[in-house]
């Protein structure tokens, strides 16, 4: 019965870091689907990514990235190690923080001296 109960607490952890990947994901404006799956997420996720192409966000660009990539293991895992697969949610879900706010402006980029009139 202990692996039971593992089964039944990894597998709420694994619906809670889903519904809060998906949270993360409408508050930046994305259409989340009723029920995503891992993939979708990461399918998203990649899409908010590449739209940060400006040199001000790259560092989250690089961040959302990563969390794609963790995204992908999870789905890779499926259900083979749920532990592992929960430390790659863990890991996208940490990343996702630096998705941005859509009511925040970007930051404008800097012109060089030498490019200005």
């Amino acid at each position: 019965m202990i692996n039971g109960d593992l089964s039944a607490r990894l597998a709420g952890a694994r619906g809670r870091l889903i519904i809060e990947l998906s949270y993360a994901l409408t508050r930046c404006g994305a259409q989340v689907p009723e029920d995503p799956g891992v993939v979708e997420l990461a399918d998203l996720l990649d899409g908010v990514a590449a739209s940060l192409h400006d040199t001000t966000r790259s560092g989250a660009s690089a961040e959302l990235a990563a969390a794609v990539g963790h995204l992908r293991a999870a789905h890779r895992l499926g259900g083979l190690l749920p532990a592992v697969t929960l430390w790659h949610l863990r890991q996208a879900l940490q990343r996702a923080v630096t998705l941005p706010d859509p009511r925040e402006p970007a930051a404008p980029t800097r012109v060089p001296a030498s490019q200005t009139c």
